[in-house]
């Protein structure tokens, strides 16, 4: 059985690939070229150098490898509506959107060009069959690690052809494995900020690609005049620190009013939300029942929330939490889980 590894040159999908038995192919994607990272971000990581280290790691570990050029549906797909969402005063979410339309999509395609059975990737998140037949996608055993969160837009096709091998590892295990198999990423730091993105600030990416400064206002709940600022880009729902008004209580952006470049902003309890909508869900198995109890994260490292779906349909979704929370951001994710195993996702409107 030929296995298809995808290596971005991690020591994670390095060791993703040391696990795979049988016959592997590894694959590294250009998502943009060295040129064009500098202009962004003034730095070169995630263009030579991750495929450089994912060759390295492929050649010690005896495989064949290959590159394919995706810069130009990565654009399309994930920068481009990156960019336009913040302009919208929305907070977008490109992990998710590389996985559903770059990472699997797009690689699973790859895949069966090349006649591999199955795609190998280096997330940390599991997936386990059912008597029934059905696929179920889980947490990760590393609750420190798990990216289950950014998967939930995957298939029961897909993930009947996709395997997670480091799902019931822990990443210092995977650090040890890397150093006993010889992999030249073994130490290799990992990366944290949005990738294409790098060490810029967002506010200077999205200016630099068309997203224009403009002067609004920021007002309390009761729309009076608190301060100024240079765009709403420059802000997320839920945010605390760098609002740029000071009261006697802390202050969180509530609202972001892309037309009219006005910035809200309350207290905690002022900010709280009890329910939300969101559009756009992908269940990975059977759609829920309204009124299904669950538990859902707004935010990758957010904490599970205890919620109800109040209607769950393949157009929308309706939710009622049973404990307030802040940072409820318009075009962020929202997963759904019943304790580890992932029910679907949406995204928030």
């Amino acid at each position: 059985m030929l296995s298809m590894v995808a290596m971005s040159g991690g020591v994670d999908s390095s060791v993703a690939a040391a696990l795979t038995p049988d016959d592997r192919v590894g694959v590294a994607m250009r998502l943009y070229s060295v040129d064009e990272l500098e202009i962004r971000t003034g730095r070169t990581c995630c263009a030579p150098d991750d495929l450089y280290d994912a060759r390295r790691a492929a050649a010690a570990l005896g495989i064949r490898f290959y590159v394919y050029d995706a810069q130009e549906r990565f654009r399309a797909q994930v920068i481009e509506p990156f960019i336009s969402s913040y302009a919208r005063g929305e907070t977008p979410n490109p992990c998710v959107r590389c996985n559903d339309h770059v990472k699997f999509d797009w690689l699973l395609d790859r895949a069966r060009r090349l006649g591999a059975d199955q795609l190998v990737t280096g997330h940390y998140a599991r997936i386990e069959r059912g008597a029934d037949g059905r696929f179920r996608l889980l947490r990760a055993v590393d609750p420190s690690k798990d990216q289950s969160y950014f998967l939930h837009g995957l298939t029961q096709d897909e993930l009947a052809r996709v395997r997670f091998p480091l799902g019931q590892m822990t990443k210092s295990a995977v650090r040890a494995l890397a150093r006993e198999r010889g992999l030249p990423n073994a130490d290799k730091p990992e990366s944290m900020e949005v990738c294409f993105v790098g060490d810029a600030r967002l506010s200077d990416f999205l200016e630099s690609h068309g997203v224009p400064k403009a002067h609004g206002e920021i007002v309390d709940r009761e729309g009076r005049v608190l301060g100024e600022h240079e765009g709403v880009h420059r802000f997320t729902v839920g945010q605390r620190k760098g609002v740029g008004v000071s009261r006697s209580r802390p202050l969180y952006v509530a609202a972001l009013d892309a037309e009219n470049q006005r910035v809200t902003v309350g207290t905690r309890e002022e900010v709280s939300r009890l329910s939300f909508a969101a559009q756009e869900p992908s269940w990975v198995a059977d759609q829920p029942e309204a009124g299904t109890r669950c538990e859902v994260q707004i935010r990758h490292r957010g904490k599970p929330l205890p919620a109800i779906l109040d209607e769950a349909s393949d157009t929308g979704v309706r939710v009622t939490l049973l404990e307030p929370a802040i940072g409820v951001a318009k075009g962020q994710s929202a997963v759904f889980y019943r304790g580890d195993a992932v029910l679907g996702g949406a995204r928030i409107v």
